[in-house]
């Protein structure tokens, strides 16, 4: 039998990150078209919603406390932070049997009031997106990213439709 698999000695992979990257990224895109559809508080991403929401206000009692800042703007220092990283990795431990790939990468907005973008993006655990933007959902912290979707959409729904005129008119 092989030698068995240490993680902390193995060589990045880069077609695996790749893969990784490219499930986060048609994540992100699909939960920012959900932001276009659906109203945030009428929004549920998983069927435990509701113990995440109180799990998530209780164990990280700065994000429920208003005007909600630490939940609009994401502080990394602060999750990342030796307290924060423990915090963090005991409630996302808590969901292992529960939420399907609750440790798998995931993109998030650093904040609420803008949309996905280079400089508004961190990486997370998919429990963690869930835990924050059910968050932001349920606290109202998403209507100017619910509305920049709808723009958005609305932008590129004419842009297609101009581009299919100028195709049109060229036969």
């Amino acid at each position: 039998m092989a030698t068995q698999f240490d993680p902390n000695n193995a060589q990045n992979l880069l077609e695996i990150e790749k893969q990784f990257a490219v499930k986060a990224v048609e994540q992100a895109q699909t939960y920012w078209n959900l932001l276009e559809k659906v109203e945030p508080k009428e929004l549920k991403l998983t069927k435990y919603d509701n113990e995440i929401f109180e799990h998530t206000m209780s164990t990280f009692p700065e994000l429920a406390t208003p005007p909600h800042e630490k939940l609009v703007k994401l502080d990394e220092e602060w999750m990342k932070s030796p307290d924060g990283k423990k915090r963090w990795r005991d409630f996302i431990e808590t969901y292992k049997d529960k939420v399907k790939e609750y440790n798998f990468g995931s993109l998030i907005r650093t904040d609420a009031n803008d949309e996905y973008g280079e400089k508004n993006t961190i990486f997370v655990t998919r429990i963690q997106f869930y835990a924050i933007e059910i968050a932001r959902n349920r606290l109202g912290l998403n209507e100017k990213a619910h509305q920049l979707a709808i723009e958005d959409a609305a932008k590129e729904r004419a842009k297609k439709e101009k581009e299919a005129k100028k195709k049109g008119g060229r036969s």
